[in-house]
């Protein structure tokens, strides 16, 4: 089976990465590990535009979707790019909300999603909610079903600054007793190994112009065997990720999104590893963009479902289809 985007998917990933590199998102993101979102809502203003939210949005509700393999198109880019935010959670959010028993949340919370002019966050069996001191839509799961959280709690340091934990206070609208969690989980994942493979091949990318550049003995430290075989390495694991991505957009079936997010997951973090040892030290500074990116793969290694809970998905086999 071959993955080929056609040239609309691939027009729309050219021109969400021009947007991006025009954009200097390493300056917003360290804007926004400081608290400071006014850059991060103008970019996210700017990728709404672009239809990335409306996406997961149905077309009842004033979105263009469900679209789920242009939404890893446009998620590539996202990662690639490091861009801050509820990203995934708004994709979630959108996903939970247009499955919802009842239509009237989705039609008073959905196309101000798909829009932009709103953000999301959604916390799971009381876990904590990413950037729920910036989203303004925030839902919680509690044992009574999904309820419009009122406010969020003190901000919690992450291992990436650039994502603000905060619990959400309990109470607030209850929306759904009966809330289709497995489908926004579905979702969430997607979006996760999408911007995982963005990450990656970012990183990728980055160090193999630094080894060009930084020389030994001489030559080019990109020109030793073992840096080419790290390299090469890290290359494999991202493209061996990629049709995995595509082929679980295309069924959504809950053991294949398991597998394409501990699969990019595992290789971005694996290309991370690569890209720190052969950046050497200065790989570990925060003042260097490549900490950026670094921090981002590991959390995303773990969010929306650890490795070993993918694993057992795709062990179960649940409803998979190849």
């Amino acid at each position: 089976m071959r993955f080929l985007l056609d040239a609309e998917q691939r027009a729309f990933a050219d021109s969400l990465d021009a947007m991006l590199t025009a954009a200097d998102t390493p300056s917003v993101v360290r804007d926004w590990s400081r608290g400071d979102h006014g850059g991060g809502r103008a970019l996210w203003s700017r990728i709404a535009k672009a239809g990335v939210f409306a996406l997961a949005v149905p077309e009842a509700y004033e979105g263009m979707g469900p679209r789920p393999v242009e939404l890893a198109v446009g998620f590539i880019e996202l990662g690639r790019h490091a861009v801050p935010g509820p990203l995934v959670e708004t994709v979630a959010a959108a996903a939970l909300l247009a499955e919802l028993a009842d239509p009237l949340p989705a039609g008073r919370l959905l196309p101000s999603l798909a829009s932009g002019e709103a953000s999301a966050t959604l916390a799971l069996d009381g876990a904590y909610a990413l950037d729920g001191d910036a989203a303004t839509t925030r839902l919680a799961l509690a044992a009574d079903g999904l309820r419009l959280a009122p406010g969020h709690g003190p901000v919690r340091a992450s291992l990436d600054p650039a994502r603000h934990l905060t619990p959400l206070s309990p109470g607030g609208e209850l929306l759904s007793t009966a809330p289709p969690v497995a489908h926004a989980l579905g979702w969430a994942r997607l979006a996760t190994a999408a911007q995982a493979l963005g990450v990656g091949l970012a990183l990728l990318d980055r160090t193999v112009a630094y080894v060009k550049q930084r020389t030994q003995f001489g030559v080019p430290v990109g020109s030793f065997q073992a840096v080419k075989h790290r390299l090469a390495d890290a290359k494999i694991a991202l493209e061996f990720a990629r049709p995995l991505l595509f082929g679980a957009a295309l069924t959504m079936a809950p053991a294949d999104v398991a597998a394409a997010k501990v699969t990019a997951c595992e290789a971005a973090y694996v290309t991370a590893r690569t890209a720190l040892q052969l950046h050497g030290a200065i790989g570990y500074t925060a003042e260097y963009d490549l900490s950026l990116w670094l921090a981002k793969a590991r959390a995303l290694r773990t969010a929306w479902g650890t490795p070993a809970e993918c694993r057992a998905e795709v062990l179960s086999g649940g409803d998979r289809r190849w």
